[in-house]
Parts: structure tokens; sequence; C-alpha cells
């Protein structure tokens, strides 16, 4: 186990403190995860919505650098710590705050980046779609 999958397996076990961020915005926890993808639900809050009772678009980047961080912590190599350097999020369809299965994995890896993306699902109709580049650098190092 590295430093990386240690910590997913406590997330998944919800034995793990949450970081002020993610109990701040109400992100959540994974509910699975194992090499090279991660997965979980997410049920919107008031909160989280518009006026209109739509998601707020920003708020689905928020939940999308989230699995998609949880996604490379399968992967990155136990010297290492990464940060999303590119985040780009497709919109398909307008959510009320139902609730959402969102999948991540990691599709491509090298010695530098680890790439991902992550499916925002409702009712298996596909909402939104994000993808992420996560640098790599060795721990100790800007």
């Amino acid at each position: 186990m590295t430093w990386a999958t240690e910590r997913l397996e406590m997330i998944k076990a919800g034995t793990v403190d949450l970081p002020p961020v993610v109990q701040t915005l109400k992100l959540g926890l994974i509910e699975d995860w194992g090499p090279g993808w991660v997965r979980k639900r997410w049920r919107g809050v008031p909160e989280t919505l518009n006026v209109d009772g739509s998601m707020f678009g920003g708020y689905i980047a928020a939940l999308a650098d989230q699995v998609l961080t949880f996604a490379a912590m399968t992967v990155v190599p136990a010297e290492f710590a990464f940060r999303t350097i590119n985040l780009q999020v497709q919109f398909f369809r307008i959510t009320r705050g139902e609730e959402l299965v969102i999948e991540g994995r990691v599709v491509a890896q090298s010695k530098q980046t680890i790439v991902v993306e992550a499916a925002f699902r409702q009712d298996e109709t596909l909402v939104a779609q994000a993808n992420a580049v996560q640098l790599l650098r060795p721990f100790g190092r800007a």
C-alpha cells in the first residue's frame, strides 16, 4: 500500500478526518475504489442549488476535482504527491440535486502526469463529464 491507497481505504471506511474544504463544501466521500478507478454517490443539498433549483455548475466542477483526485490516488507512486494542473468539465443535462453516481478513472500515466476522467450519471443518463491532468512531484518539492 502507498500513502494514497491507505488514505483511500480510510476514506472508504469513513475513518478519516475530513479536510475543511470537504466539510465546508459537503463533498462527501467515495463508496468504492480499485486500481485506476473510484466511485461515489452524491445527492445535492439546497446550499448547492441555484435559485431555480438546478445544480450550480461550479459545484459540479468541485466534485469533479475531488473524484479525479481520488482516481489519481489509486495509482500515484508512493514517493510522489500531485496537483491538478488542468480541469475541464462538460455539461450535458441539468440536474436538480437528484442522486448522482460519479465514477472517475485513470486514462493515462507517465513519469510526470496522471490523466483522469469522470462521468456524472443520474439514472444511467450522462449529466456531465470531466477530465484533468495531475502533475506528479516528489515529496519535498513545490
